[in-house]
């Protein structure tokens, strides 16, 4: 049994160091996403310009795609295409955008100024 905890924490998700490459914010908005399996709601746990931690309990796959819609304001939303690439079960997952355009990206800095706070 104790090997097999042993092999459980070296393949932990969690360790080692952070795989992301540009700053982040740590913050708390409502948006919609949409797998294959369908749309749902999750909440931004952070984001950075080049992706994001959804928050949700939806069932994603590593490598799915997947379509996040970040908030403009007044009901309008800015869809992202994103690729999944880690997902913890009933917590989220973490996506990277896939070739955002500059408006797109205008939008996440935005939200990142306005809303969020120092991860």
């Amino acid at each position: 049994m104790r090997s097999n905890l042993k092999t459980m924490a070296t393949t932990d998700r969690r360790s080692g160091g952070d795989r992301r490459t540009d700053p982040r914010r740590n913050l708390s908005i409502d948006v919609e996403w949409e797998a294959e399996s369908g749309r749902s709601t999750g909440t931004l746990g952070d984001l950075s310009v080049s992706g994001c931690f959804v928050l949700c309990s939806g069932a994603v796959t590593v490598g799915e795609p997947v379509k996040i819609f970040l908030p403009l304001g007044e009901g309008m939303k800015v869809q992202m295409l994103a690729t999944v690439r880690n997902c913890v079960a009933e917590i989220g997952f973490g996506a990277s955008f896939f070739e955002p355009t500059e408006a797109q990206l205008n939008v996440v800095t935005n939200l990142m100024e306005s809303f969020g706070e120092e991860a």
